[in-house]
């Protein structure tokens, strides 16, 4: 995504194909299982699947771009010496300017493989960052 660029829901003049639209994100959103460094920024751009304008389009192509310019990015599992159980969390609060909800992201290694992750909007509006980060850590725990 390209950085400090927030998509609203009616962001200028409507795309002209949303069934193409349609398409691209649902094939992003199956890539999404093997890059898991595309996952934030198609689940922003799967929100606006009802009616996607010219912008959200420009922004499906900046990540098809850096998906062509990035090949070899994937998962690759090899053995790191260990068996731990390691999961990270964060949250941005009030990261969505349209509905103010927060964003929860976290990843799960086993053995220093990345096994699970998730990126979803919190279902609540949290009142401070403390609680948007609490949330958070409780879905990924």
């Amino acid at each position: 995504m390209v950085p400090n660029v927030q998509l609203m829901p009616d962001d200028g003049d409507p795309f002209y194909n949303p069934e193409r639209y349609l398409r691209v994100v649902g094939k992003l959103n199956y890539l999404t299982m093997t890059r898991p460094d595309i996952a934030y920024a198609v689940s922003v751009v799967s929100q606006f699947t009802s009616a996607p304008t010219i912008k959200h389009w420009a922004a499906l192509e900046h990540i098809l771009c850096y998906l062509k310019k990035a090949p070899g990015l994937g998962i690759l599992y090899n053995s790191q010496g260990h068996t731990r159980i390691e999961c990270f969390s964060d949250a941005d609060w009030v990261g969505s300017k349209f509905d103010r909800r927060s964003t929860t992201v976290y990843c799960v290694f086993f053995g220093g493989n990345l096994v699970a992750w998730k990126s979803k909007k919190q279902s609540v509006v949290s009142r401070s960052s403390a609680e948007s980060e609490y949330r958070a850590m409780a879905q990924a725990t």
